[in-house]
């Protein structure tokens, strides 16, 4: 969830007032003042809010209150499942608990996001977008371009708000150690087939978790990383998840989690529930790869596809090396052909979890499929007070 921050100025009081200060040096006035502001800013209640003053310039006190942004990556599909491009946010309608909300940002397909008032009604020219499978078969070297990274977009903003930042955790647990090589080379194609505004972080993990490269334009350090991989002992995938998740939360703009898991979870201390509420609340989509192996344990089956369906991400489950790699090409179209949205939540006295509903409107609504993380917890008010000396 990104943040906002919004200031308001309150001026030292005329020459004649009486001004009472405690033993503290902190005015009366402005804890009165700050007091109000913080009951103003309850209107944000959507998301935790956070309010700061400090004195700038003699006799001028500036509060600072930051609001917290809720960021959707919504996916719009056909019956057989192919994707829907060229909406606009007038194709949507937002509820947060059945409170509808006032769309502020709106993209798609890695672009920049816009606001609101650069798109018109009546724009909408929804159509099937060609997957990119198909556009490998038909340009089968077109992947490569993307180890270029950013160097393609020079000194252009919009490079610089667009894409995603994607990271990936790739199991090295004694469950890989078949096929190991196919899974390195499965998933350094996806890393090369993924858009050249992405950036790419890939981690790995058994009992142990490593951050073998970080988030980086760069593919040939994302390769290498790849093929330095070495198999481990037991699995601790929801620890390591867990670390990857809160690695994502610190990035702002569009981040998503790619996981190749070969089996279930045998020493993790943490549980997927802990997981996926994190992942809800951050807006962070998390799909899951996995062997055919994993179907023959009915709860990992269960949690990789909760898991990536509440999250606004998916779970595959693939035979052989083949698969896998149809896989993470499907994750590949995914990425490509999202919509993302952003919004200020209206006022909402629920603190606890909050459901999210996308809906497209008009004939739309019925030829169509949204699909998109189902909620998220606001995080808790934070309030704090700073004030230079002497003021």
């Amino acid at each position: 969830m990104a943040k906002r921050t919004h200031e308001g100025r309150s001026r030292e009081p005329k020459a004649g007032f009486e001004k009472q200060c405690g033993n503290d040096g902190v005015c009366h006035m402005a804890r009165q003042q700050l007091l109000i502001l913080l009951l103003l800013a309850g209107t944000f209640s959507g998301a935790g809010v956070q309010a700061q003053a400090q004195t700038q310039e003699p006799g001028v006190t500036v509060f600072r209150v930051t609001v917290n942004m809720v960021q959707l990556d919504v996916a719009v599909t056909d019956k057989k499942g192919d994707y829907v491009t060229g909406l606009t946010p007038w194709d949507f309608t937002i509820y947060e608990d059945g409170i509808p909300q006032k769309i502020a940002a709106f993209g798609e397909e890695n672009e920049a996001p816009r606001r609101l008032e650069d798109f018109k009604p009546g724009e909408s020219n929804p159509k099937l977008a060609t997957s990119f499978a198909a556009k490998a078969r038909k340009h089968p070297h077109a992947g490569a371009a993307g180890e270029a990274g950013l160097q393609e977009f020079p000194g252009e903003l919009d490079s610089q708000l667009a894409g995603a930042s994607v990271y990936i955790l790739f199991d090295t647990s004694n469950y890989m150690y078949r096929g190991f090589v196919f899974a390195q080379d499965a998933i350094a194609e996806f890393v090369r087939s993924l858009d050249r505004r992405d950036r790419v972080a890939f981690y790995s993990y058994s009992r142990n978790f490593s951050r073998a490269s970080l988030l980086t334009p760069d593919r040939s350090l994302v390769l290498r990383g790849i093929r330095t991989t070495v198999a481990g002992a037991e699995a601790a995938l929801y620890d390591c998840l867990l670390m990857t998740v809160k690695d994502a939360a610190k990035v702002s703009g569009r981040k998503v989690v790619v996981v190749f898991s070969n089996g279930p979870d045998n020493s993790s201390a943490v549980g997927p529930e802990d997981v996926r509420e994190l992942a809800q609340t951050e807006g962070i989509p998390i799909y899951m790869v996995s062997t055919m192996q994993a179907r023959l344990d009915p709860l990992s089956t269960a949690v990789f596809e909760r898991v990536g369906a509440t999250t606004g991400g998916k779970a595959y489950f693939a035979k052989d090396w083949k698969e896998q790699e149809e896989a993470f090409a499907a994750i590949r179209d995914d990425l490509a052909h999202l919509y993302y949205f952003s919004y200020y939540p209206q006022p909402n006295p629920n603190a606890g979890w909050r459901a999210i509903t996308v809906a497209l409107v008009g004939q739309n609504a019925k030829k169509y499929r949204v699909r998109t993380r189902s909620g998220y917890r606001p995080k808790a008010v934070r309030v704090s007070e700073q004030m230079r000396p002497g003021s």
